[in-house]
């Protein structure tokens, strides 16, 4: 989905745009190789930019979403156990604002990880999953699930068979999403006149804190921000009328929203506006200074990885995350530098990495061949993973940090 040299427009206002940086060619995030896939495998030039007009950061082009979600699709929200229990707590904020009669809709279900806390109260869901193999898995688990990408004409479907909805929820998928005005409008359609919205993404905010450039990937169209946010669903008539930080993901953001003037509006909304304010992110050179950051963080890592690679020692990376995609492409790290990947989710298992084609190993060899150094790519993980894996510490294997900042841990 690329805008031409002619037409480079803003997703969400169509007011003109140009990218501040290049990160060049990047492949699909979660497409795990085969090696007879190596000639074939597509790439798209990752370039991101910011709309002074609504305040949006965005990718310029984004690869067809058949290419990103699909039936093979490498992602499983179920396999952290702290995911598991973040989601509870999402579907308990949720359920203030609902009853039980009420009919809850979630885009980007997934494997059910979510929807599966309104099922268990009997409370009528429905859960938009274009990822037949993800979906499944929800199906197996009894959450009601349809294989689809969500727009306004599914929108006036869905309530032609169910009625309106009281909440639409999403987790780390709006900003996946091109197309954005065609998914308000659908929920404009979804929901009642009372009904509530609620999401979380990615916070632009952190990224820009932190140089957490490798949240930007094909999947990423969006990091949104309360601004842009405030600007999209207010095309819409609709308000941020509650904000909270969420420490997932290496921090996002989850926003609440509804029909203007129908609820009232917590004091977080505004004191969030004057700190986004503070950091710059309604500001074009705020963008300009980030590209000279991930520029350095870049230079910084690969000075590490290759003075470990000269001392003669052994170097693997751990969790074949999406995220990983960007620092490995962006940075240029290849087998040279890593042995391989280890990571927990079967289906990448015996593949190898988008575009660097470093080998995606079973994490239950980690123990049986602890490398040096691991350069941990599921950092958001890294509460969950330090505690798993204190035998690697105690054995002299140490873990390379690149946020918030670069270090060597162990």
């Amino acid at each position: 989905m690329n805008n031409t040299e002619k037409e480079k427009k803003c997703w969400v206002c169509d007011h003109a745009i140009s990218p501040f940086m290049s990160f060049g060619d990047m492949p699909i995030a979660n497409n795990f190789l085969n090696k007879e896939d190596f000639k074939d495998e597509y790439f798209f030039e990752m370039e991101p930019a910011f709309c002074e007009n609504c305040k949006s950061f965005q990718l310029i082009n984004q690869p067809e979403p058949e290419k990103m979600f699909h039936d093979n699709y490498a992602f499983f929200s179920g396999t952290s156990v702290l995911m598991d229990k973040h989601f509870k707590k999402f579907s308990e904020s949720v359920l203030q604002y609902i009853d039980q009669d009420s009919f809850v809709v979630e885009i980007g279900s997934n494997d059910g990880i979510m929807l599966k806390n309104f099922a268990e109260r009997e409370i009528k869901h429905l859960g938009i999953e274009p990822s037949a193999n993800v979906a499944a898995v929800a199906k197996e688990r009894g959450i009601n699930t349809l294989v689809s990408f969500f727009n306004k004409e599914l929108a006036e479907q869905i309530v032609k068979e169910n009625g309106k909805a009281k909440a639409f929820i999403a987790a780390n998928v709006m900003c996946h999403i091109p197309y954005i005005n065609s998914i308000v409008e659908g929920i404009d359609t979804l929901i009642d006149e009372d009904g509530i919205v609620i999401f979380e993404d990615p916070y632009l905010g952190d990224v820009i804190e932190k140089t957490t450039y490798d949240q930007i990937y094909d999947e990423h169209t969006f990091l949104f921000s309360a601004h842009s946010v405030k600007n999209l669903f207010g095309k819409y008539n609709m308000e941020l009328i509650d904000i909270e930080h969420q420490e997932t993901h290496g921090g996002s953001m989850r926003y609440y929203l509804s029909r203007k003037n129908t609820r009232p509006i917590n004091k977080r909304v505004e004191e969030v506006f004057l700190k986004e304010n503070q950091l710059g992110l309604t500001n074009h050179l705020t963008f300009v200074q980030f590209k000279d950051n991930c520029e350095r963080y870049r230079n910084n890592l690969l000075e590490i990885l290759k003075d470990i690679k000269k001392e003669g020692k052994s170097i693997a990376g751990y969790a074949a995350t999406s995220k990983s995609t960007t620092i490995t492409n962006y940075c240029g790290i290849n087998t040279d530098l890593i042995d391989c990947i280890y990571d927990t989710t079967p289906l990448k298992h015996g593949k190898f990495s988008p575009g660097t084609h470093i080998p995606i190993v079973p994490h239950e060899e980690f123990k049986d061949n602890y490398p040096d150094y691991a350069l941990l790519f599921g950092y958001n993980h890294s509460k969950e993973i330090f505690a798993k894996e204190k035998e690697f510490e105690e054995k002299g294997g140490k873990w390379i940090i690149y946020v918030p900042e670069i270090r060597v841990l162990g």
